[in-house]
């Protein structure tokens, strides 16, 4: 039962056996793999969700002023405190700024759904 005639022809009923084939086993097992991820998942999203719901929250219009007064005293620009960095340090620094640049340019290149301009 090869896919491939002696003439070397691809043998179209042994293909569409063999993808009949397949997709029975599919159908076959597709329960046991859905059940299968949700009893994986369903801890992990709600350890995903409960952190969603403390940590991505906006602040709150109090909390605000607090926010603007401690990134006024803490910049590193105004203290200095960027030259007392090592050099490890300084070339991970970089490399999370060059991926966050990096992911910028690859979402505009999504939404421009090209390299070159916008598809006007």
């Amino acid at each position: 039962m090869s896919l491939i005639n002696s003439s070397g022809d691809i043998n179209v009923t042994t293909l569409s056996l063999c993808i009949l084939l397949f997709v029975c086993n599919l159908m076959e097992k597709a329960p046991a793999m859905v059940n299968a991820a949700v009893i994986y998942l369903k801890p992990r999203l709600a350890t995903f969700w409960h952190y969603t719901k403390v940590e991505l929250v906006p602040p709150t219009p109090a909390e605000i002023p607090t926010v603007v007064q401690r990134l006024k005293k803490n910049s590193s620009a105004q203290t200095g405190r960027f030259k007392q960095l090592r050099v490890k340090e300084a070339l991970l620094n970089s490399l999370v700024a060059t991926e966050v640049w990096m992911w910028f340019y690859i979402s505009k290149i999504i939404g421009k759904r090209g390299i070159i301009c916008y598809d006007v």
